[in-house]
């Protein structure tokens, strides 16, 4: 299949008219101008007026949620089955909407790890997923009502490995208090430094990432000084976070979609600690985010899809967030595509370049002049997972 006629974004970057993009058994063949292509006679998209990107990347969702205004209350009243096919559902609303790989941070007694098997075997359409299985939390801490509890190191190092013998992509420990579960601030630092130091160890041990739920200053600190691969939402960053974790490489996902979805429904039954909380450290998140990209932190997107009101198939929307706080246009769709795929750990994904795997998206107009053109799916003329069209 060739795409031709339009721009090409290749993800790290760069932006060239009148390329042309040839796909074979799944994988990106040729990338080169249109010339080259002559005597091409295959199947053609035609991508003018257009521009194709590679297919984005949620560094942070999690699919056993639905978005409703109370996903915890919501997720107590389904089966086991309900949850596996709210799984199922959510992943293909993801690719629909232009997401063709998400990183699942946190999931229900594992049943997204079938889910994630059965899309890579091809059984279902859907994005890839890479899973952590159960969150691994202290004992009355952020998400203690699906994670895996867990009290001092060798505890929590048996935690770590329950996950990786279940099969997880990644472990994920909850560094801090946060604003979905009632009786915790997002403030307070929950493990301590040895804690999260014994968890991240084992999990580096056994060759698996690890991303930290981190809000308050103390707990970022915690975790990026155990090792820990990314910070999730780093609401509290101060200085010293900041220095460390570019010292680090640290990848910040902030994930702003979360909190602005709360605040912007505030009034449709959304627990109202959690209203409280979010218009507690609105303003905070704003100001951590803004720091880490002036200092040229490495950011990657992730939305939290499936928290109140933040669905799953419009993860691309957090691109004009992104925006929003500062980030270029250029900048956010980088942290959407390669750089996401860097976080998660895939070397073939992320970008448009000879040999990726031929996950992409086709929108119209150009979203380096306009983000909006790669954010509201109703600009999205086409979305294609190894090659295959979604939908």
């Amino acid at each position: 299949m060739l795409f031709r006629g339009g721009s090409v974004f290749d993800g790290r970057g760069g932006f060239v008219e009148g390329a042309g993009v040839l796909v074979e058994d799944g994988r990106i063949r040729r990338v080169g101008p249109l010339a080259e292509f002559a005597g091409y006679a295959g199947p053609v998209v035609d991508t003018a007026g257009g521009t194709l990107l590679p297919g984005l990347i949620d560094c942070h969702v999690h699919l056993c949620y639905t978005g409703s205004a109370d996903p915890r209350a919501a997720l107590e009243r389904m089966s086991a089955a309900e949850i596996t096919l709210t799984v199922l559902a959510n992943a293909q609303a993801s690719l629909s909407g232009g997401i063709t790989a998400v990183r699942d941070c946190g999931g229900k007694d594992h049943l997204e790890f079938a889910v994630r098997d059965a899309i890579e075997r091809g059984v279902f359409p859907g994005a890839a997923i890479r899973a952590a299985g159960r969150m691994i939390c202290m004992t009355g801490g952020h998400g203690n009502q699906w994670a895996r509890v867990a009290d001092g190191s060798d505890e929590i190092v048996k935690a770590v490995r329950e996950q990786v013998h279940a099969g997880c992509d990644l472990v994920k420990i909850m560094a801090t208090g946060g604003v979905m579960t009632p009786g915790v601030d997002p403030r307070d630092a929950h493990y301590t430094a040895p804690e999260m130091a014994a968890g991240v160890s084992e999990a580096r041990r056994l060759r698996r990432r690890t991303a930290s739920h981190a809000q308050g200053t103390q707990g970022i600190l915690n975790a990026v000084r155990a090792g820990i691969d990314s910070i999730e939402h780093g609401i509290y960053m101060d200085e010293q976070c900041l220095e460390e974790m570019l010292a680090a490489g640290t990848f910040l996902v902030p994930t702003i979609a979360a909190v602005r979805n709360i605040l912007g429904n505030a009034d449709r039954g959304i627990p109202s600690y959690a209203v409280e909380k979010a218009r507690a450290v609105a303003e905070r998140h704003r100001e951590s985010f803004r720091m880490y990209h002036r200092a040229g932190g490495r950011i990657a997107m992730g939305t939290d899809a499936g928290t109140p009101f933040n669905l799953h198939g419009a993860n691309a929307v957090e691109l004009a967030y992104m925006v929003d706080w500062g980030m270029s246009p250029a900048e956010a769709l980088i942290a959407a595509t390669s750089r996401g795929a860097e976080l998660i750990g895939f070397d073939d994904r992320g970008v448009i370049a000879e040999g990726a795997l031929a996950d992409l998206l086709l929108v119209s107009g150009n979203p380096v002049e306009n983000i909006s053109r790669a954010a509201d799916r109703a600009h999205h003329r086409g979305v294609w997972k190894a090659g295959v069209p979604a939908g």
